[in-house]
């Protein structure tokens, strides 16, 4: 779109619109086709994301159990977990679908509530509105 892009994370329609956390249009009668296209992608991308966190967990379980472990070594057992998984996908290793047996997916607790509009940032809507543009110039899907 000719703008260079930081990394952004997804949220849900509770996280505050800020320029590094893309969330969906309120959902509402008046959503444009642009829009509602934008929401159904993001949702994908949110369900690729948490079926690939899911794999993680399956195939390295000692991640469903960190509360044994101190505090300073959860980031470094964390990061080995994702160069591990990475690696055994890279190279086909083959996943056991019981192993997903174990691992539930969980919701963690998150607002209930919308952030309040006060709490969200006016130059976040450019980067969203940026996003929207691409994912209408990449077609259907």
């Amino acid at each position: 779109m000719g703008k260079a892009q930081k990394y952004v994370l997804l949220g849900d329609a509770t996280y505050p619109l800020q320029d590094w956390i893309l969330k969906p249009y309120q959902e509402d009668k008046n959503l444009t086709q642009r829009q509602l296209q934008f929401n159904y992608r993001l949702k994908r991308a949110h369900s690729v994301i948490e079926n690939a966190f899911l794999r993680l967990k399956a195939r390295w379980q000692i991640l469903l159990k960190c509360d044994d472990c101190s505090l300073e070594l959860l980031p470094t057992l964390v990061l080995a977990c994702c160069i591990l998984h990475n690696v055994c996908e890279a190279h086909d290793n083959p996943f056991n679908e019981e192993w997903l047996e174990g691992t539930e997916p969980t919701e963690l607790p998150k607002p209930c509530q919308p952030a309040p509009a006060a709490m969200e940032d006016g130059r976040a809507e450019q980067v969203r509105e940026l996003m929207c543009q691409y994912f209408e110039s990449c077609g259907e899907g």
